[in-house]
C-alpha cells in the first residue's frame, strides 16, 4: 500500500488530524490494534473531556461539533479548587474570563464517535483496524510500515497518535521522560440532589484527590484519585455502596449520591518525549505530550497541536513543497514545544504540591490558594488560560 500520510492510531487526535487533510489531495491512511468495529463505534469510557473555546473552534471547522447532541454538551461555568477541610478555596469564574463560560464538557465517547463519522465521510481518508505495526523503516524519501499480519505501507510522513505508551515512539528511537504518579484515578457519573451550578471541582484533601465535573441536570462526572491498594477496595463496592461513599467523600455537599454509569479506572502517567519529530516522521497527541488530568488540558493540547501539524502540511502541499522535510516538521516541533513544555511543568508542580499531605505543603497550599483569591488580575490570567477564548 502506497499513501501520503500514514497515521499509526485513530483516537480523537488521529482521526482529527486525518480530517484537517481532508481535500488536501493527499491520500491518508490511519492504523489502528483495535478491531475497525471498535473504532467505528467506540465505547463509553467515563471520560469527560473539557474543552477550550479555541478547541471548540476547531472542532467546529472540522465538522465534529454539530455531530454532538446538544443535550450532552454541558456548559463549565466556573472552576472551583479546595484544600483539605477548608470550604474557602480559590474561585474562577466564567465573569473572571469575560466569558458566558470557561469551556463545555463533552464525553469523549461522543468525540470519537463524531471523529471517526467525519473521516468515514472523506473519500480520500481509510481507516485500518487489527493493524498492528511490528517495525518502522525510515529512508530518504519516505518510511515504511511493517504491520504484525505482513502488510507494507510505503508513505511520504509517519505520524504517530497512538497514546502515551506509544509504540512507534519507541520504534523511531525517540525516548520520552516517563512520570508514574503512583496513582489510580476513577471515573464514574453520578446523580445528586443539590445544584453543582455547572462548577467544577478539584479538591485536594488528605489521602485523597477528588473532582467533580458538572453535567447537564442533577448529574456529574466524579473523579476520584487514590493509591492503587485504597482503588481496591473502591472497585469493589457495589453501586449503592458506591453512590454512599463518594457521598461521604463530598461531605454530603451535593446532597444524596446515586450512581448512573459504569465506573471506570486508569492510572495516572505522564509522558513527555525528548523529540516530537525524527526523519520523516512526527508525533501528535498523547504520543508526544501525556498530561497528568488535573489540568484538564491535555486534549486541547493535543487537538491544537495536531492542528497546527496539518496546517503546516496543507500550505507546504499547495505550495509544491515538501510535506514531510524536515525544516517543516522541526518548526512545528519547536512551536509545540513552546505550547506544551511550560504548561506539562506546571501541571506536575501542582499535582506535586496538591497531593503531597506533609505540614508544610498543606500550609503553603492553603495560603496560595487564598492569596490568589484575593487577587483579580491573577484569577482572570488562570481564566484567560481557561478558557483559550479569543480576546476583544
Amino acid at each position: 500500500m502506497q499513501v501520503d500520510i500514514a497515521i499509526v492510531g485513530a483516537g480523537p487526535v488521529g482521526l482529527c488530524f486525518a480530517r484537517a487533510l481532508a481535500g488536501t489531495g493527499l491520500k491518508v491512511a490511519l492504523f489502528d490494534r483495535q478491531a475497525h468495529a471498535a473504532i467505528a463505534q467506540p465505547a463509553f469510557d467515563g471520560r469527560e473531556i473539557a474543552l477550550t473555546h479555541a478547541s471548540r473552534h476547531i472542532l467546529e471547522h472540522l465538522g465534529l461539533w454539530a455531530r454532538f447532541d446538544p443535550a450532552e454538551i454541558s456548559e463549565l461555568r466556573d472552576a472551583r479548587i479546595l484544600d483539605g477541610e477548608r470550604t474557602d478555596g480559590l474561585t474562577i469564574t466564567a465573569r473572571d474570563g469575560r466569558s458566558a463560560q470557561l469551556g463545555w464538557l463533552v464525553p469523549n465517547q461522543r468525540i470519537r464517535q463524531a471523529a471517526f463519522d467525519v473521516v468515514a465521510d472523506a473519500a480520500d481518508i481509510t481507516v485500518h483496524g487489527d493493524a498492528a505495526v511490528r517495525d518502522v523503516v525510515q529512508r530518504v524519501d519516505g518510511v515504511t510500515l511493517a504491520l504484525e499480519d505482513g502488510r507494507r505501507i510505503d508513505a511520504r510522513l509517519l505520524v504517530a497518535a497512538d497514546s502515551r505508551f506509544s509504540a512507534v515512539r519507541r520504534l523511531l528511537g525517540i525516548g520520552a521522560r516517563t512520570r508514574d504518579f503512583g496513582m489510580r484515578m476513577l471515573v464514574c457519573r453520578v446523580a445528586h440532589t443539590r445544584s453543582h451550578h455547572h462548577a467544577a471541582w478539584e479538591w485536594f484533601d488528605q489521602g485523597q484527590t477528588l473532582a467533580l465535573l458538572p453535567l447537564n441536570g442533577q448529574r456529574a462526572s466524579v473523579v476520584l484519585t487514590l493509591p492503587p491498594q485504597q482503588m481496591v477496595e473502591v472497585e469493589a463496592l457495589d453501586d449503592a455502596a458506591f453512590a454512599a461513599d463518594m457521598q461521604r467523600r463530598f461531605r454530603d455537599r451535593l446532597g444524596t449520591m446515586t450512581t448512573i454509569g459504569t465506573r471506570h479506572v486508569y492510572p495516572l502517567v505522564g509522558v513527555y518525549a525528548d523529540r516530537f519529530c525524527a526523519p520523516r516522521a512526527a508525533l501528535i497527541g498523547d504520543a508526544a505530550v501525556g498530561m497528568h488530568p488535573v489540568t484538564a488540558h491535555g486534549f486541547n493540547l493535543g487537538l491544537q497541536g495536531a492542528d497546527r501539524l496539518a496546517q503546516a502540511i496543507r500550505e507546504a502541499h499547495a505550495a509544491g513543497r515538501d510535506i514531510a522535510g524536515a525544516g517543516l516538521l522541526e518548526r512545528w516541533a519547536r512551536g509545540h514545544r513552546a505550547a506544551s513544555w511550560p504548561l506539562y511543568t506546571a501541571t506536575g508542580l501542582v499535582a506535586s504540591l496538591y497531593t503531597d499531605d506533609r505540614a508544610p505543603a498543606r500550609l503553603l497550599r492553603g495560603v496560595t490558594l487564598r492569596i490568589a483569591q484575593r487577587i483579580g488580575p491573577f484569577r482572570r490570567l488562570i481564566a484567560a488560560h481557561l478558557t483559550q477564548a479569543p480576546t476583544r
